[in-house]
């Protein structure tokens, strides 16, 4: 289980590691992808798997660069509210 970083804020408690370890393994590169369509990246359904890895980390990298996220080492804390509308996310955290 991934602990709360060092410093945590109350406005970063959800790990992004501990949602994928939510995640059935076969499940996880839908997860991925489904979570690259939410956030607008044009062909996330066909992306070979390395990619869509890349492309996910990449895209909570640009979450953590708009306040929605901080990085702590290979892990990313989201912001309250950082998914909602992401209905894979919700399911998995009970999230609006």
């Amino acid at each position: 289980m991934t602990d709360a970083p060092s410093n945590p804020a109350a406005a970063f408690p959800l790990s992004w590691r501990s949602l994928e370890a939510r995640v059935p393994f076969d499940d996880l590169p839908g997860f991925h992808r489904a979570f690259l369509a939410w956030r607008g990246v044009e062909g996330a359904a066909s992306l070979p798997l390395r990619r869509a890895q890349q492309r996910v980390e990449a895209e909570l990298n640009r979450m953590t660069q708009a306040g929605q996220a901080q990085r702590e080492g290979d892990d990313w804390w989201l912001s309250q509210g950082a998914l909602a509308g992401f209905p894979e996310a919700a399911a998995l955290t009970c999230l609006p």
